[in-house]
């Protein structure tokens, strides 16, 4: 009984550390900050990632209360400059090595509502990359980003918009659109999420609102979300804190 007790007591040892990892480690934090001004007031973007995230691509931007664009804050390094991870060759194929890729249908909402890239395309390139709005690499955990919040008075909306390679299910299937190579990259079109943002509170949370075109040829938002699936659940919660 003695040794069974001693076994027991090793045994439930080992899962409280365990359960301690795993809530470490699934609670850990990639913060990005473009703080310029320490003494500002700060606009701080908190992503939590849901059961559907799986290395997505995603942007976030400012628009007034009239949706007129304002400016970008954040989109991931791949998509700003052209250069992914993996470089997709023809309809199904990720090269081991980095490289050029053309992904009109990832984020193609935002790609339309900021307009051309030197006059010249709307999607960025390695010849015409995306500088205007602060990069990083897709994080595997949960995101922050962190900005300062001068210039931005009054009442204005902050977007985000999030797809996946992909990510097909029963109604977005690898042959409703055959002859589009974009739509056959992206599955699932994006999502793009909303929130207004005001001087009364400090804490606001974006919420779906529409998706983008599946094949990327316009900056159409489509508000019917019923036919999504995983595509909806990249990420748990979306949160915007203004910090004095």
């Amino acid at each position: 009984m003695k040794i069974l007790s001693i076994f027991l007591t090793i045994f439930t040892a080992s899962i409280f550390i365990n359960s301690c990892n795993v809530t470490k480690s699934t609670s850990e934090i990639v913060v990005y900050s473009d703080n310029k001004d320490q003494n500002s007031e700060k606009l701080a973007i908190s992503l939590i990632k849901g059961k559907g995230f799986n290395h997505p691509t995603y942007v976030i931007w400012m628009e007034d209360e009239c949706g007129k664009y304002i400016k970008t804050l954040f989109v991931t390094k791949s998509y700003a400059s052209g250069i992914f991870g993996h470089q997709m060759v023809g309809d199904s194929v990720w090269l081991k090595t980095s490289g050029v890729s053309y992904q009109p249908a990832a984020l193609p909402y935002w790609t339309f509502r900021k307009g051309l890239i030197n006059g010249k395309s709307y999607i960025p390139d390695p010849n015409n990359p995306f500088v205007d709005a602060f990069t990083g690499a897709t994080p595997k955990s949960d995101f922050r980003f962190e900005t300062n919040k001068s210039g931005n008075s009054g009442e204005y909306r902050i977007l985000l918009e999030v797809n996946q390679a992909w990510d097909w299910n029963q109604y977005w299937t690898n042959n409703k659109f055959p002859d589009s190579p974009a739509y056959k990259h992206s599955a699932q079109p994006s999502v793009i999420y909303e929130v207004s943002v005001n001087n009364e509170n400090t804490e606001f949370y974006l919420n779906p609102i529409g998706h983008g075109d599946p094949k990327g040829e316009t900056g159409t938002l489509y508000s019917n979300l019923g036919s999504l699936t995983s595509a909806k659940e990249i990420f748990s919660s979306v949160k915007v804190e203004i910090i004095k």
